[in-house]
Parts: C-alpha cells; sequence; structure tokens
C-alpha cells in the first residue's frame, strides 16, 4: 500500500486565510484543489509537505468572465466547467480541444485549471494551451497582487513563479478579433498523458498571422513557449510550404526523451506533425469564426 507521509491539514475559508496559512508554513505548505495530481505524489513520497491548505470553498476563485477585453478565469475553475462553457469555446476552441482530451470524467470533475498551471508538469495540456494563448497568470500573496506572463510563470518542470506565501488566483485571456486556435494531441489510449501535443493559437489580419502562439507538450520543458516556430509565423501569410517549415522547426527545436511511451525520434516527428495539423485548424477556425463555434 502506498501511502503519504503525515501532514497537517487546515481548510481555508477564504483567500486571505489562505494566504495567512500559507505564509505561516512558508515552504512546507502546499495548496490542495483538485488533488488528481499533489496525491499520487504525496502516496509515492515524490512530494511531502507537512501541512495541506485545501482551498475547495473558495467559490470566488471559481469563475469565468469576459471584461476589458480578456477572458477571466478563476483557479478553483473545473475542467469540466470549462468544457461546457460556451464562451470559452467560442473564444478559444483550443480549451475546449484539450479538456476533451485530459484524463477521464472523474478527473474532469475535480480537477483544477490552476492546478494544472502550478503542477508544471511539460506533459500537462493546459500548460501548453495558456503558452499558446499568451495568458496572463495573476499570483496574489500578503504584499498584494501581480501578473505574470505565462513565458515567466513556468520556470522549470515542477517550478513555477508561485513563491512561498502566494497561490494562484486567476489566469487572464486576451481575446482578439479573427482569432483561431487548436490542440492536437496523440495519446497511447483515452485519458493518458500525451505521447507528444500541440497548441497553436494566432489572428489573421489582412491574411496574415499576428499573434502567434504555439506551445508544446510532453517533448520536453523546452518546447513549452515554441518561441521558434512562433517567429517563423508571425506576420507570414498561411501557406503549405510555410507549415511545413513551421513543423520541422517544431521538431527541432524539442527536446523528447525515450521512455515507455516513445523513442524520442519518434516523438520530435510527432510535435512537427501536430504543429503542422493544430496549425491547419488554428487557420481554418480563423477564417471562418462561425464554423468554428459549430465545431467547438
Amino acid at each position: 500500500m502506498q501511502v503519504p507521509a503525515s501532514f497537517e491539514y487546515q481548510r481555508a475559508q477564504s483567500v486571505e486565510e489562505a494566504l495567512e496559512l500559507l505564509g505561516r508554513f512558508g515552504e512546507e505548505a502546499r495548496v490542495l484543489a483538485g488533488g488528481h495530481s499533489l496525491l499520487p505524489m504525496m502516496k509515492l513520497r515524490l512530494a511531502g509537505p507537512e501541512v495541506l491548505v485545501d482551498i475547495n470553498d473558495l467559490t470566488e476563485l471559481d469563475h469565468i468572465d469576459e471584461t476589458g477585453g480578456e477572458l477571466r478565469v478563476g483557479a478553483l475553475t473545473r475542467h469540466r466547467t470549462l468544457l461546457e462553457s460556451p464562451l470559452v469555446g467560442r473564444h478559444f476552441p483550443i480549451i475546449h480541444d484539450a479538456e476533451r482530451v485530459i484524463a477521464d470524467p472523474p478527473v474532469r470533475n475535480r480537477g483544477t485549471i490552476g492546478g494544472s498551471l502550478c503542477q508544471a508538469d511539460p506533459s500537462e495540456d493546459l500548460s501548453a494551451v495558456c503558452a499558446a494563448l499568451h495568458a496572463v497568470a495573476v499570483i496574489r500573496g500578503s504584499d498584494g497582487e501581480r501578473s505574470v506572463a505565462m513565458t515567466d510563470f513556468h520556470r522549470g518542470p515542477y517550478e513555477t513563479a508561485v513563491g512561498a506565501g502566494e497561490m494562484l488566483t486567476e489566469v487572464r485571456f486576451p481575446v482578439r478579433p479573427g482569432s483561431g486556435s487548436a490542440y492536437e494531441k496523440l495519446e497511447r489510449k483515452a485519458g493518458d498523458w500525451a505521447v507528444a501535443a500541440a497548441g497553436v493559437a494566432l489572428c489573421l489580419e489582412d491574411g496574415r498571422m499576428t499573434h502567434v502562439g504555439v506551445g508544446l507538450a510532453a517533448v520536453g520543458a523546452g518546447g513549452l513557449h515554441a518561441e521558434a516556430v512562433q517567429e517563423l509565423l508571425e506576420g507570414g501569410e498561411p501557406s503549405p510550404e510555410l507549415f511545413e517549415e513551421a513543423g520541422r522547426v517544431a521538431s527541432a527545436s524539442c527536446s523528447p526523451v525515450t521512455d515507455s511511451r516513445g523513442p524520442a525520434d519518434y516523438k520530435r516527428h510527432l510535435a512537427g506533425e501536430l504543429t503542422k495539423r493544430a496549425l491547419r485548424r488554428a487557420v481554418a477556425r480563423a477564417a471562418a469564426p462561425a464554423a468554428a463555434v459549430r465545431e467547438g
């Protein structure tokens, strides 16, 4: 039987109380939301927090609102809520693409966007999606609130910009006209971690691609923000030749490892192929937003 080491359990009733607890216990405390990543790691003794701060009563962190040209999603918003939101699907079909292939219904019913991002697993779907969408993370601590771009939020495998005594409270996505996005994932079986995955988001302005974002999953931590692919595509006119080059650059810029899900060369090939597929769908959705709404 796998059991975690002993720990203290605290259930916060407000964000202020959660921050007070996190500040009091410092590095020894972890936030508990859905728990689908943290608890298995604790059972395997890969994580050993001395205190768990349960935030499931903090309904103020469970929301989806459009305001000020942004879609604002509370950190406690469940995967299922994201999947079932027409507002999310209308603006960001990439999120619906990803949510459909995240684990299984029990996980989607309980897991949260904040928990997914704070886990910072290089194979995690929403991290790649948020990277592609140029999302901004809102982090709150005792000194107030700060906004961190997703490129700075992920600092490495299982490491984020959220410090001791802080917590992620919201994720903000810029809403832009003429946008399209898509997520492509290959998995060994339904609900599994990706063998490889790619997310693309962009806008079409006068026939050219702008605000391009590309995020890769399960092909090395360095692929999460595929900046070389973004730079190649930014300002370009969609074409089969450009898409082929984008796939080649995606393959070259990632660093997968050989494991039980496949050899590194195969994953590198997938990174390129899935990037091309996601790119084609993102462009098609940007060109025909009404059709994208029906599809998503």
